[in-house]
């Protein structure tokens, strides 16, 4: 059995962490309801911005739109892989990484296409520096700011490169929000604009272009790649702070539970103590006695 002074070093020490994880969690707490507002205000607004250029794509011409919705032999092929900067945040990353090598995996089977990773947060540019993979790192710290405009820059950076040809493919790995105690990781093309709502021709909306339907197509399709690109972005850290919630929260009540153990050690242990001492004093006093 441990003595008393080790049992007392382990519970100051436990109820320290504590404390920590504590404060972690209320931060975590905060930041996530911060974020999920943002989140939840731009949902709705991302849902019916897609809905609207369905609509005017289904009822334009083609060459309006096709130098984003164009497929191509796939030959390049740009993952933007979005991970948190700090750890502490449970399987949040490593969900990421393993899909991300997962999915690269079956690019490979399918495809002899070169895979570049353009990497946001720090954990995920300290472990793919280690594997076997083309890393840019120019938006590494963007999850720093969560404004429109850095993101807009960056997705507008992203656009260019498929657009000069230098991706034929870009694709957003990142964590999709649920809730604190659930997200789910995602491969989602970004470009080519896939048609996944496709529209009847008798359900197309007749639209009034001002100023004119180029000019209109061209700014919506570059509006909807930007907010597409920053609402991956919030649901990413929402979940990596609705990740780091419910890790410290487990901590919290892994440590509660160790210093209940440890109390209930440390009772056995002085009363032992106790007992021993008092059994020696007895033992003490008939020797005397017997004298």
């Amino acid at each position: 059995m441990s003595s008393i002074r080790e049992i007392v070093s382990r519970i100051d020490s436990v109820a320290a962490t504590q404390q920590i994880t504590k404060a972690m969690k209320l931060v975590a707490a905060a930041k996530l309801s911060k974020v999920q507002q943002k989140l939840l205000h731009l949902r709705p607004y991302a849902e019916k911005l897609s809905a609207i250029l369905a609509h005017v794509i289904a009822g334009t011409d083609q060459p309006l739109a096709r130098r984003y919705t164009q497929e191509r032999q796939l030959q390049k092929l740009l993952l933007v892989v979005m991970t948190s900067d700090k750890g502490l945040c449970g399987s949040f990353n490593k969900n990421v990484f393993k899909k991300v090598i997962a999915h690269t995996h079956q690019v490979a089977d399918l495809y002899s296409a070169q895979i570049d990773l353009l990497v946001i947060g720090k954990k995920a540019w300290s472990f793919f520096k280690k594997q076997d993979y083309r890393l840019i790192t120019d938006y590494t710290a963007l999850s720093h700011n969560l404004s429109f405009e850095p993101a807009s820059q960056a997705a507008t950076s992203i656009i260019d490169t498929f657009l000069n040809h230098t991706y034929d493919r870009v694709e957003l790995v990142y964590t999709h929000f649920i809730s604190a105690v659930s997200q789910a990781v995602q491969v989602t093309q970004f470009l080519p604009i896939a048609n996944t709502t496709p529209i009847l021709q008798t359900n197309i909306i007749d639209y009034i272009y001002e100023p004119s339907k180029v000019v209109l197509v061209e700014e919506l399709i570059s509006r909807l790649l930007k907010i597409q690109f920053y609402r991956a972005l919030i649901e990413s850290v929402a979940s990596e702070h609705g990740a780091r919630l419910t890790t410290m929260s487990k901590a919290t009540d892994s440590a509660e539970e160790l210093l209940k153990s440890l109390r209930i050690s440390y009772n056995r242990s002085r009363q032992a103590a106790i007992t021993r001492e008092i059994s020696e004093i007895v033992a003490g006093a008939e020797a005397l006695s017997n004298c």
